[in-house]
């Protein structure tokens, strides 16, 4: 991965109203040039894996929900973290659980990092912005 490219996010968030908070969030403080949301762990399997999807382009960042209907996002990182073409793809499980188990669960999976969404909007907003800064551009991906 080339920290050159377009900074590119791909939210994996069934929640509506949450997905427009970070969004909102990281367009605020002009973290990524481009944000796609998908809607639950199976499309987000389907965007990687099915080859009936002809455009696929490889995010920067992956900011994962656990709580998806369906397929839940402890699948979809085992999934992703288990494939050549997606695992070194920087995830951060971005939740509302604070469950220990979820925690250790999601890095024995190999998750990049684990954070509980703040509930109060500035607190959010702040998040956002940290997360923005740190994994898209003061990180450096192989």
């Amino acid at each position: 991965m080339n920290n050159n490219l377009p900074l590119e996010i791909l939210l994996i968030e069934d929640n509506d109203q949450d997905a427009e908070l970070t969004m909102h969030a990281l367009r605020e403080y002009n973290m990524g040039n481009k944000i796609t949301r998908l809607n639950d762990g199976q499309e987000a399997l389907d965007y990687f894996f099915s080859p009936n999807v002809k455009e696929k382009e490889i995010p920067r960042l992956i900011l994962l929900d656990i709580k998806l209907p369906g397929v839940d996002g402890l699948q979809v990182l085992k999934a992703l973290k288990s494939n050549d073409l997606t695992r070194l793809i920087p995830i951060v499980i971005l939740t509302s659980s604070t469950e220990e188990k979820d925690i250790q669960t999601c890095y024995h999976l190999g998750v990049n990092s684990y954070i509980s969404k703040p509930v109060e909007f500035d607190s959010f907003l702040d998040t956002m912005k940290t997360l923005g800064m740190y994994w898209l551009l003061m990180n450096k991906t192989p």
